[in-house]
């Protein structure tokens, strides 16, 4: 702002300055006319200028009022002069009419000077009122630049801020860079690829198009039948296992009766005797069953034995067979409610500690055996719901028989170990649901997209294809979908055998199916080759047999269907017409399941593979985009392969009586007495 003021300053001194010139040059061309004018009156008679006190050394700047007394000088010289110039009086009274016309000239030249003169005494005191209003303002500039001052620092701050901010994005913009440069030469290698067997593609369709729908219904038939006798090998050998085993165990149990057969007889001879003297009695007197009160006793010395026994060293294989399921949580609950019963805190502290540490142990030592987790997530459950069952709150006891609810506990609240154990069940279920996912995902893809299910699609594959099946994708072929089924039913058999509630069997199938469907499903997102009308017909069939399985299996209501609704709807979207604005209409209101990006996708990553199919054009693929735009859906392409169900533990009354409860020998549990 000052140096601007500083300007406006010297601007206006130099108009002053003009001013003052130009008055300046004004009176002396006054001054000039008047002494030319007097000259030619008196004709050079310097006696009359000096008393008119006009001569040519005189510098003096003359003002109007001076003029006026020049022109009353002159006025008295011309009466002097009349004398002496009569002849010329016409023409000077002429001369002296220009002349009076020139004074009055001046005279208005001197009003504007004068009016100049005023606008310069106007323009000083405008220049004072500034120079005032500038010192007053200069006032200020301390704090302005103490402001500058701290704004400069700010930018420098935010300068660096800048600074590191622009090198790490210039960071991530080069590893962007490196992986998009990866991914379009990786698209563009397999694009060129796709292109060659695209071309070896058209060579193969017309000697196979007249096969297929006479071979797809044949091999449809064919592969219900396979699937049926593969599922009835696998129970029979499901069945002998079985059998093997109950004989091994029967074996035991046979050799464990006979001496227990022999030390009874030992114990026969050695009681007759006494048996005679009391037989009298026993005539008399009414035997009295005992009553037990299904609680076992063990000493606190043989805790850890106890955890050894029926938690570190038991085999699944073993109890499944021979006994129920979930005995051990039995089994330790019972030893649970003796602790309760005796009052002793201590004790039972100790064991609910000991066997939540041990199960833990277990299942980390063992944290990829399908077996032992499915067993333990059992017992696991079991344990928590008896202890639930049994604490005496009225919401788990409406199932509970009169005998049950008298077993109850009756001197501890064990919440906070039911919460551990609820935790302690979650991680088992995840750890379980990992080892099956990981055990399933190898045959997802080969078994539901590139095996061929449906007998004549393989041989219409171009050569090119057939060379890539065959070099790099051997070990996958060997991958159908009766491998999937038959995982699946492993899984199925394995928890069924180990007493798991229906409700979490579902659960994890639900899970399971989950899995198929999202990695078959990101499948088709990735790969252009999966995607055409016969690939969508292969799919179909595939979710055919996956539905069939749930229904043979009885898990309709697992809601495990509604997983693979994204799948049959992208299949569906393979097999129907994309031509007319109807199959538009028609493509936007069914796939209800697939957001708009996923649905586009499908539709520009179509592959015909015969001739009467048609590309999808792009005029239709934007008519469908303009119908979906009020579609509301996630913006991701492909789906969550981790994404993992809430898992629930619903309460689950139990039907087992305590009391009646036996422990087998085989546990070599002797050391617990039953009460």
């Amino acid at each position: 702002v000052i140096p601007e003021l500083r300007r406006d300053l010297n601007n206006l001194q130099n108009q002053r300055n003009n001013l003052d010139r130009q008055m300046k040059e004004q009176s002396e061309q006054a001054t000039a006319k008047v002494k030319r004018t007097v000259r030619q009156i008196l004709g050079g008679l310097v006696e009359e200028e000096k008393l008119l006190g006009l001569t040519p050394h005189d510098s003096e700047i003359y003002e109007p009022d001076d003029l006026l007394k020049a022109f009353e000088g002159l006025q008295e010289a011309t009466r002097i002069l009349e004398n002496h110039q009569k002849e010329q009086k016409e023409s000077y009274e002429t001369r002296l009419e220009g002349l009076i016309l020139k004074m009055d000239h001046l005279q208005n030249e001197n009003g504007k000077l004068q009016n100049l003169f005023q606008e310069k005494s106007n323009v000083n005191e405008n220049i004072r009122q500034e120079v005032s209003r500038l010192s007053s303002e200069n006032s200020v500039i301390p704090e302005l630049k103490q402001q500058v001052s701290e704004l400069q620092r700010q930018k420098q701050e935010l300068e660096g801020l800048i600074k590191d901010q622009s090198q790490a994005l210039a960071e991530k913009n080069v590893e962007i860079r490196n992986v998009l440069h990866r991914k379009i030469t990786e698209e563009s290698s397999q694009r060129r690829y796709f292109e060659e067997k695209a071309k070896e593609l058209e060579e193969a369709k017309g000697e196979l198009q007249g096969r297929i729908e006479e071979l797809v219904e044949e091999n449809a038939h064919l592969k219900r039948q396979q699937l049926m006798e593969g599922e009835a090998k696998n129970k029979l050998r499901e069945e002998t296992s079985r059998l093997t085993a109950e004989n091994v165990d029967f074996e035991e149990q046979l050799d464990q009766k006979d001496r227990l057969i022999k030390k009874l007889q030992n114990q026969i001879k050695c009681l007759e005797t006494s048996q005679k003297a009391r037989a009298a009695k026993q005539n008399t007197a009414s035997i009295i069953p005992k009553e037990f009160l299904g609680m076992l006793e063990y000493r606190r010395e043989h805790e850890p034995r106890l955890i050894q026994n029926i938690i570190l060293d038991l085999k699944p294989k073993g109890v499944v067979v021979s006994m129920i399921p979930t005995l051990p949580a039995h089994i330790l609950f019972m030893c649970v409610r003796h602790a309760d019963y005796l009052n002793d805190d201590t004790k039972l502290k100790s064991l609910m500690n000991a066997i939540i540490t041990a199960i833990k142990k277990v299942i980390m030592s063992h944290h990829r055996n399908t077996e032992l987790l499915s067993f333990w997530l059992s017992n696991t459950y079991q344990l928590l719901n008896c202890l639930k069952q049994y604490s005496g709150e009225e919401e788990f006891q409406k199932q509970s028989t009169p005998r049950q609810k008298k077993n109850c506990l009756q001197n501890f609240d064990l919440s906070e170990h039911r919460q551990i154990l609820s935790d302690l069940a979650i991680h088992i279920y995840h750890q379980l649901i990992r080892v099956m996912q990981k055990t399933l995902a190898p045959a997802i893809v080969p078994g539901m997209l590139e095996h061929e299910s449906l007998q004549g699609i393989s041989s219409m594959k171009p050569t090119g294809f057939r060379k890539r099946s065959n070099s790099v994708y051997n070990e996958a072929e060997s991958y159908t979908i009766s491998s999937i089924l038959q995982q699946l039913s492993n899984f199925h058999s394995a928890m069924s055998h180990h007493g798991m509630e229906r409700c979490l069997i579902k659960q994890s199938i639900k899970q399971l199916f989950f899995l198929v469907s999202a990695t078959t499903f990101n499948q088709i997102m990735l790969r252009k080759d999966m995607c055409s009308c016969r690939k969508g017909m292969q799919i179909r069939c595939n979710i055919s047999y996956l539905e069939e399985w749930l229904k043979e299996k009885e898990l309709q209501s697992s809601n495990a269907i509604d997983t693979l609704r994204p799948l049959a709807q992208a299949a569906w979207l393979l097999q129907v017409n994309k031509s007319t604005d109807e199959d538009a209409k028609e493509i936007a209101d069914n796939c209800t399941e697939l957001s708009p990006v996923q649905i586009v996708k499908i539709l520009n990553s179509y592959t015909p593979i015969d001739d009467f199919e048609k590309r999808v054009t792009s005029s239709f693929v934007r008519r469908v985009q303009s119908l979906l735009q009020d579609h509301e859906g996630s913006s991701q392409l492909m789906l969550d392969t981790d994404h993992r169900f809430q898992v629930t533990f619903p309460f689950y009354s139990s039907s087992t009586a305590l009391e009646l409860l036996q422990v087998p020998s085989s546990l070599q549990l002797d050391f617990l007495t039953k009460i």
